[in-house]
């Protein structure tokens, strides 16, 4: 046996000898048209061959591979430059060098990447929406079903593959940019700095990337680094109606100067008064620096520093009742204070990063690239809170006063459908007329109404009852990476890296502003007495500071701290052979959070909520291969799979943060697997893929937060409570096939089309419990315990998309392109609450007497939203005056004004079948579905000039 492996062992060093000896038959430099700058990652392909090449960092290729003889053609492609065909005549024993081999930036294409940016960086930005939009990461592919996805998917939160932005990774100089607390981007810190993110990469699925595992996803990886970007300067101007109003931006880029120092820095200025959606103020100021010192032949240095300020005025979901009286761009979050729009409802990221790079080249076949970075900064989320109170003592005991009526004039009493509840006789009409009329004519937050309230309470001693509460996250990260690259062989290539996170994340709530107040109650006015927590003591959010009056600035409600760690490693290896290409690649990572409580909750008192909770940990792997057999130079197929763990992300680990230690019972790492093969076809003319996808994920967990009423197991004059849902065993499948094809029919006619179908659907009963601390102490759960949420679909944007398009390029430097879009099997978000056993119990446990098997069917069957189709123009026009590049960019997207559900859900304030039933009887329902609609038609129009 010995003697086998020893035999095995020095066949492998011939070989890989033999292939290091082989003769150079061709090479070349690509290097830009218009800076002469290197271009890294061009691929360079032999027509009618399987075989290709990809440039270094400073732009050369080599074929070594035995190379036919006589006339060949080569095609060059990198992302933002037009393609190249060049040929070439080959001959034995000689090489041919192709030095320099020149690339023209295709304008059309690098305007479509900065568009996808700002053109979604309001739904980016938005929480409630950015758990399905990846658009994002499609940014830098030529593949064009993923252009596609980013370009005109991306408005109705497609997903492509059914998967989240989580589910990929976000690279900057090789640090991960998703965020431990959701595992999603924060797009917002780095949005502005365009024009310093040119240089990007996206890898597709599972395919092996330069310097990560990476996810089912994907992974976008952006090289700032100085040197690498194009010389030259850019000052731009960008009015658009979706998000922000204005843009401004200026950029300069020195490129690699002969002193060895490279400088790059832009600035930007994002504003506007409102989006296409009412009252949803933008306010962003962005600036980046980039300078880097090439030491020596060997090794450089770089630095890169991105600060990127972002202040929205955020919007939410509505009924349909909402959206017929008020149209879809009603937002009822503002309304006027001293003549001047103010949304109650704030979002402020102000989180500044700082790098630094180094870059080794230990010898020409062998790079090191180690990196660290600090973050740190806010955000912040504001709301109204109107629990404010006055301590009063009543027979000797403390009680607390006041408190106020929801102010949102979307709150279901202030809309005709509560006064039709009970019927419809004249006074019930009566009153709805009226409330619908005020709706329509205002319908907006009365800002004077609260500080006459509080003025009112303030004359006569009290506290506030209305406030701003700021939802503040404090994030302190330090991250460390190290990537080795090493072609061991010209066919043989090995990608390592190690890397850790620190985070420590400070999460409290902010008093912001006492609208005219003098201070604020910490009380929860709305706590109750148990058997075992009186209510003076369950309303304190910190016994050891009862009843303390908190001003502006104070913490109050909750304050905790999260402490994590993740440290992983990974390697790759990649080989390539003249008909089969293939891969490996391994993952190891430990996960570890606590939360260290700053208050002691009065209704979980002690080390229930303060100090520090149990550490919880997860040790996950992953492992990965996949294979393109070349058939010929125009024919390939292509096969990856899977299998991962994944640790819960700090948001699904604790089931509430904000107010205990309590960690989500039989929390455990996911499972997932998945299945792809797919077909190519290459040539110049024609550009063809068509992929089948199999994910599966396995025990996964989620957290819902609500009130809601009719709960079994409660005493029935208190079965409403405000709760956290968890959910944990949840299994799901993705499955389906994506398309995309371009033909050139002629120099300047491109055709396009693509196409995805799928179906994203839950595979079992998932186990879910309530906790609140209306029942402190206490896990409620229903029957089986579990949700019957089998066969429903996963909600998240359409399953079936479509497109067909063209696009005219003309050679005087104008183009113009229409894509035509099919969008089909959309579903809202389903209430797990009410399919759980719940649904069919009365307050005693018992089954209602009045349940209905057919009719609660038909209650339960889950909403699919309508089919549409949408309409995208894009075009633009460049003028070169000397050296100098003067243009414009322009898209029309929903030309036809075409109304649409991006997404919605259940409301699960009516739990039971009851409640549902009656709800539903009505002429309209009280608590009935929101959705978020799609943007009407909207514009973005980018003038600039490079110099």
């Amino acid at each position: 046996m010995n003697q086998f492996y020893s035999r095995l062992l020095l066949a492998l060093i011939m070989l890989i000898s033999a292939l290091g000896m082989a003769q150079e038959l061709l090479k070349g430099r690509v290097i830009d048209e218009t800076t002469e700058e290197p271009i890294p990652g061009a691929i360079i392909i032999i027509r009618g061959s399987s075989l290709q090449a990809t440039t270094d960092a400073q732009g050369y290729f080599i074929f070594e591979q035995d190379l036919e003889e006589g006339d060949q053609m080569l095609i060059i492609e990198s992302n933002e430059y037009l393609t190249r065909n060049i040929p070439v005549v080959i001959v034995t024993g000689s090489t041919v060098n192709l030095d320099p081999l020149y690339l023209k930036v295709d304008n059309i294409q690098q305007e479509q990447a900065q568009g996808i940016v700002s053109l979604t960086e309001n739904d980016l930005a938005d929480d409630d929406n950015a758990a399905n939009n990846v658009s994002g990461l499609l940014q830098a592919t030529r593949d064009q079903f993923l252009r596609a996805a980013a370009f005109d998917f991306s408005a109705t939160f497609f997903r492509p593959r059914g998967l989240n932005s989580e589910d990929g990774k976000i690279l900057i100089n090789g640090l991960e940019m998703n965020k431990q607390f959701s595992g999603r981007p924060q797009w917002s810190n780095w949005g502005g700095i365009n024009d310093l993110q040119r240089n990007q990469t996206f890898t597709m699925g599972l395919a092996p990337a330069d310097d990560t595992f990476g996810g089912y996803g994907g992974v976008q990886s952006i090289n700032m680094r100085a040197s690498q970007q194009r010389a030259g300067s850019q000052i731009s101007y960008a009015s658009a109606n979706r998000s922000y109003r204005a843009r401004f931006m200026g950029t300069y880029k020195s490129g690699l100067l002969s002193s060895g120092w490279a400088y790059a820095i832009t600035a930007s200025r994002r504003s506007g008064e409102e989006g296409f959606v009412d009252g949803t103020l933008y306010d962003a100021n962005s600036l980046s620096i980039n300078v880097e010192k090439k030491l020596n032949e060997n090794h450089s240095l770089n630095f890169t520093g991105i600060y990127a300020s972002n202040r929205r005025g955020r919007r939410t979901a509505i009924t349909d009742e909402i959206k017929d009286l008020k149209g879809i761009e009603y937002n009822p979050f503002w309304g006027i204070q001293d003549n001047t729009q103010r949304n109650s409802r704030i979002r402020e990221i102000d989180e500044p990063i700082l790098m630094l790079n180094h870059y080794w080249n230990i010898s020409p076949k062998v790079e090191l690239q180690t990196n660290v970075s600090y973050q740190f900064g806010k955000i912040g989320n504001t709301r109204i809170d109107n629990g404010g109170t006055r301590l009063a003592i009543l027979d000797g005991q403390s009680a607390y006063i006041g408190g106020a009526t929801n102010p949102n004039p979307d709150y279901y009493q202030n809309l005709p459908s509560f006064f039709l509840r009970n019927g419809t006789d004249p006074q019930n009409l009566a009153s709805a007329f009226l409330a619908e009329q005020e709706f329509i004519n205002d319908g907006q937050l009365d800002w004077p109404q609260l500080y006459d309230a509080n003025r009112i309470v303030r004359n006569a001693g009290g506290n506030s009852i209305y406030i701003i509460q700021n939802d503040r996250i404090d994030d302190n990260q330090i991250q460390a990476s190290s990537i080795l690259t090493a072609d061991l062989a010209d066919n043989i290539l090995l990608t390592a890296g190690l890397n850790y996170r620190n985070l420590k994340s400070d999460n409290y709530a902010e008093v912001q502003d006492l609208l005219g107040g003098t201070g604020y109650l910490d009380v929860d006015f709305f706590a109750e007495e148990t058997t075992q927590i009186t209510q003076d003591l369950a309303a304190q959010s910190d016994v050891r500071n009862p009843n303390r009056i908190a001003t502006e600035g104070d913490r109050y409600k909750y304050n905790y701290v999260i402490d994590a760690d993740v440290a992983g490693a990974f390697a790759q290896t990649q080989f390539k052979t003249n008909k089969v290409d293939f891969y490996m690649a391994g993952s190891v990572t430990r996960t570890e959070y606590q939360r260290d409580g700053k208050y002691e909750n009065g209704n979980y008192l002690g080390n229930l909520s303060f100090g520090k909770s149990e550490k919880v940990d997860f040790t996950d792997f992953g492992v990965k291969g996949g294979a393109t057999y070349k058939i010929n130079g125009l024919n390939l197929l292509n096969f990856n799979a899977a299998y991962l763990t994944k640790a819960p992300y700090i948001r699904n680990t604790f089931s509430n943060a904000r107010q205990n230690n309590e960690i989500v019972d039989g929390i455990e790492s996911s499972k997932s697997y998945s299945l792809d093969a797919g077909y190519i076809y290459r040539s110049p003319i024609v550009k063809f893929r068509l992929t089948g996808y199999y994910l599966k994920f396995e025990d996964e967990n989620d957290l819902g937060f609500y009130f809601t009423e009719d709960l079994t197991g409660l005493p029935s004059d208190d079965g409403a409570a405000f709760v956290q849902e968890v959910l944990t065993n949840v299994d799901r499948r993705n499955v389906g096939v994506e398309m995309g094809v371009e033909y050139q029919v002629t120099p300047t006619i491109n055709l396009k089309a693509a196409a995805a179908v799928g179906q994203n659907v839950y595979t079992n009963n998932p186990n879910l419990y309530l906790t609140s601390d209306d029942f402190p102490g206490r896990q409620l759960t229903f029957g089986d315990g579990t949700t019957k949420l089998k066969n429903y679909h996963v909600a998240g944007g359409p399953e079936t998309a479509m497109q067909i398009g063209f696009e005219y390029r003309d050679p005087e430097y104008w183009n113009i392109g229409v894509t035509a879009n099919y969008f089909a099997n959309a579903y809202s978000d389903i209430s797990n609450l009410r399919r759980s056993d719940n649904f069919a119990l009365d307050f005693d446990g018992q089954p209602l007497t009045d349940y209905d098997e057919d009719l609660a069917k038909q209650l339960l069957q889950q909403e699919q939203f309508e089919d549409y189709a949408l309409v995208n123009v894009i075009g633009g026009k460049s003028w070169r005056i000397d050296n100098k590049y003067v243009g414009f960019f322009a898209t029309i997207n929903n030309v036809f004004d075409v109304e649409y559900k991006t997404g919605g859900f259940e409301q699960s304030r009516n739990s039971n079948f009851r409640s549902v039933r009656d709800d539903s009887n009505n002429p309209t329902e009280v608590f009935a579905p929101r959705y978020f609609f799609g943007n009407g038609t909207t514009y973005y129009l980018n003038v600039y000039l490079r110099f």
